[in-house]
């Protein structure tokens, strides 16, 4: 048997990170940070659990570049969503929307976030957390900003902020709250990106998270697997 092409072997790490960040998400939000564990996860995705370490110093770490991957997916979706619009004020509408939204659906993994960034490993600079970075500094930039470089990180702490505000245990803030000051702070109209629905409760997102005890897909967040070649032939 031939050795495997240099593109095979890249195929395959990728392939086996993928699945490791997803199985993270899959499993933190079914049972928790705690209850989770790296073989855990390894199991999981079908990975050997030596490789959990190659690719990742540590389970908090891991998960990090996880939920940035959520982060990052979701505000491509929430960005490109139709009607397309290069229009700032709607493009940072979205954004905020978007963020706030993962509070809502996703507490758990956010709040296991939320405080893994206040640990001593701090925050996490890994591929996923600077296309987030990317695509929130182009929001800036389209929303008018003369200087990306103070308010790319004003915007990021803000929705930071806003997140923890939301899911703080025992005191969490009305999430139509946080959004009307973020809307007011950067002069959006109410009906611009992704409205709450009449019916939505102020307190909604303080509780678990829906996804809680059941399997959540987070497959759509994740890149297709894409065939392998074997001898030169795809597979």
């Amino acid at each position: 048997m031939s050795p495997r092409s240099a593109s095979v072997n890249e195929e395959l790490r990728r392939r086996s990170r993928e699945r490791l960040l997803q199985a993270a998400l899959e499993l933190v939000g079914e049972r928790g940070y705690e209850a989770t564990t790296l073989g855990d996860i390894a199991d999981r995705a079908g990975s050997a659990r030596g490789l959990v370490s190659y690719y990742f110093p540590g389970k908090r770490q891991l998960l990090q570049s996880a939920v940035h991957r959520l982060m990052n997916r979701t505000l491509e979706e929430a960005l490109e969503r139709e009607p397309h619009t290069q229009d700032g004020d709607e493009r940072l509408a979205r954004a905020i929307d978007a963020i706030l939204g993962l509070a809502r659906d996703e507490p758990v993994l956010m709040r296991t976030h939320m405080a893994g960034i206040l640990q001593a490993e701090g925050f996490v600079q890994c591929a996923e957390q600077q296309r987030l970075a990317e695509l929130l500094r182009d929001t800036v930039l389209r929303h008018g900003t003369l200087d990306v470089d103070r308010d790319y990180p004003m915007l990021r702490a803000l929705l930071m902020g806003a997140v923890f505000a939301v899911l703080v245990p025992g005191a969490p803030m009305p999430m139509t709250t946080m959004r009307t000051e973020l809307f007011e702070r950067y002069g959006l109209a109410w009906e611009r990106g992704f409205p709450p629905d009449d019916a939505v409760v102020d307190d909604e997102g303080s509780g678990e998270s829906p996804a809680h005890g059941r399997a959540a897909d987070f497959s759509r967040y994740f890149e297709p697997l894409r065939p392998v070649e074997r001898d030169g032939q795809s597979k």
